[in-house]
């Protein structure tokens, strides 16, 4: 039996990092922060501990250098570890998970008042806008050719478009759902569907029958 501690996702991406370039633990958890932190959030904690089982399974090689007085490991990828990610990435993997706290209070907004769910709307899109602003500097860069690692703007951009369309879509629906909202009574349980935006609803789910067609 393997004694050697199984990869996760999250062992994949710090060894994607490696490959860009080798790391100490602390610019791993700033970079992880930074790039992935939109598309693959982490406990810190987790973070610090990846780059070891790394190193235990050769995926990785860590080197201790001192900066001023302070001790630092700096990770690189080993030719084992180019090897592992490549064969992660040929496998296609699982589609995204849906996580919202917001989305979850507006599901169960009939227990509450209309003002309660105003409230979660106006924070949904404050959020959208407030993580997009990061996105479009981030863009912007990468367009006047000034991003770090620009070399990987090929790879970026397709990820950025992902970002900036979503973050456009909890916008868009912040507001349409807040337009609905505000024409409701005070308690949302006592609020009736509009027919036609439930076939709107319908029209627009069709869209992958539409493609198959």
């Amino acid at each position: 039996m393997s004694t050697n501690p199984a990869l996760t996702t999250t062992s994949y991406a710090i060894l994607g990092l490696l490959a860009v370039r080798p790391w100490s633990t602390y610019e791993l958890a700033r970079q992880m922060d930074r790039s992935l932190g939109r598309i693959w959030p982490r406990a810190q904690s987790k973070l610090y501990e990846e780059p070891k089982k790394l190193v235990h399974r050769g995926l990785a090689e860590a080197t201790k250098e001192g900066v001023g007085r302070r001790p630092r490991t700096v990770y690189t990828i080993t030719a084992e570890g180019r090897r592992a990610l490549a064969r992660w990435l040929r496998e296609p993997g699982t589609g995204p998970v849906l996580e919202c706290e917001q989305l979850l209070k507006v599901f169960f907004a009939d227990s509450g008042t209309s003002a309660d769910t105003l409230a979660t709307l106006r924070a949904a899109r404050a959020w959208a806008e407030e993580r997009n602003q990061e996105n479009l500097a981030a863009a912007r860069a990468y367009l006047a050719g000034q991003a770090p690692f620009q070399e990987r703007a090929a790879q970026t951009v397709l990820v950025g478009r992902f970002l900036t369309d979503y973050y456009r879509l909890v916008a868009t629906w912040a507001e349409w759902a807040t337009e609905i909202i505000q024409q409701w009574p005070d308690h949302p349980a006592d609020a009736a569907a509009d027919p036609s935006e439930m076939a709107e609803t319908v029209r627009r789910a069709s869209w992958s029958t539409a493609v198959n067609e």
